[in-house]
């Protein structure tokens, strides 16, 4: 990646920090990476690192733009049915690591083939939430464009994120679980999470749900705790003003009305086609798997690409779809789709929000108190 040397992005260090922190790769375990050609520098060196712990890399490179020639040209067959080898290909794996590549789209992939292919690949995706796994990103040209910066700045900001910057990125993770830990001792006692904010009065409950530490062993970057709802608990309305990309489509301006947990109407300012193609996934889809609140105030420039955006300090996602068994929570779906509320306020627009637990703020204008 032209000019990559001259700045705080570092591959190798990338590499190291995802193998020994994120997947404490170790002698002998099967490690499968997913990325296209567009992450060869980071896949280099991640491959020699994985190598160097005694582990097992298995690379599985695409080519940009593979998943959606898979989806416009895959036959009835090849979306509907799962080879039995790639079940036992998931079965005989220790770990994953998905390195995210952001691509200029040229045509967005059929939003309701992309759903079709996620129910038959369900079975793998529960298989693989079982075991280790983790997602980054490589910085990318396209990537640089869609937050807006110089590939340069976008270098900068990815390495700041990932602590890249720091001699020792590990000990500033370990520094984040520990800020985060103390939020989790106060969210653990609560019952009724209600989300306020423009065009959002939103009420859930997670009495009896665990709280998660995200500290970068699965995103990273991260910086934010998660839970699972109650799957029928959520009351009101809620409006995603981030916008996020499905399939290589711009979605944003989000409105869900929910009852008795479910999503009963749905409308969105852009790729309203995605939304309900997403919402009729499968029975679960309509429910959420996750509340999730942002905690990474080194992150406050949205770049329209989810891992960093839902991290955001001053957000909250809820995510449609499938749970994270470790929170106790219930709901399956082959979808996964997290929304983005900023509740940070705008100076010359519209106010911020509020996050009450049991009726005591817990969060105003995206500052915690």
């Amino acid at each position: 990646m032209s000019g990559m040397s001259a700045t705080l992005y570092d591959p190798a260090k990338h590499a190291d920090l995802l193998a020994s922190y994120c997947l404490d790769a170790g002698a002998g375990q099967r490690i499968q990476v997913t990325a296209t050609t567009l992450a060869l520098p980071l896949v280099e060196a991640l491959h020699r690192a994985l190598l160097t712990r005694g582990a097992r890399p298995v690379l599985r490179l695409e080519y940009p733009g593979q998943q959606d020639d898979f989806y416009r040209h895959a036959s009835a067959e090849l979306l509907d049915s799962l080879h039995a080898g790639d079940l036992a290909d998931m079965q005989h794996t220790d770990a994953t690591l998905r390195i995210l590549t952001p691509q200029d789209a040229v045509q967005g992939s059929d939003p309701e083939r992309r759903a079709r292919h996620a129910r038959t690949l369900s079975p793998a995706v529960q298989l693989r939430s079982q075991r280790r796994w983790c997602v980054t990103l490589s910085p990318t040209e396209a990537g640089a464009r869609a937050a807006g910066m110089t590939l340069s700045a976008y270098q900068d900001f990815v390495a700041r994120s990932m602590f890249l910057d720091l001699p020792d990125p590990a000990a500033g993770w370990a520094a984040v679980r520990e800020r985060q830990a103390g939020l989790i001792e106060r969210l653990s006692r609560a019952d009724v999470v209600r989300i306020v904010g423009p065009e959002t009065d939103l009420t859930l409950r997670v009495g009896g749900r665990e709280w998660a530490n995200s500290d970068g062993k699965r995103n990273m970057p991260s910086g934010e705790v998660f839970t699972g709802p109650l799957e029928t608990s959520a009351e009101g309305h809620i409006y995603y003003g981030l916008p996020t990309s499905v399939g290589g489509r711009l979605v944003s301006g989000i409105r869900l009305e929910f009852r008795a947990g479910r999503v009963v109407a749905a409308s969105a300012e852009v790729g309203q086609d995605v939304l309900l193609a997403s919402l009729e996934t499968d029975a679960g889809a309509r429910f959420l798997g996750e509340l999730g609140i942002g905690t990474n105030y080194g992150i406050q420039v949205p770049s329209r690409n989810i891992l960093f955006d839902e991290k955001i300090g001053g957000t909250v996602h809820l995510a449609l779809g499938r749970s994270y068994p470790e929170t106790g929570g219930l709901n399956q779906s082959a979808l996964h789709w997290d929304m983005i509320c900023d509740l940070r306020g705008d100076p010359d627009g519209p106010g911020g929000g509020e996050i009450y637990l049991d009726g005591e703020l817990f969060q105003s204008g995206g500052q915690f108190v």
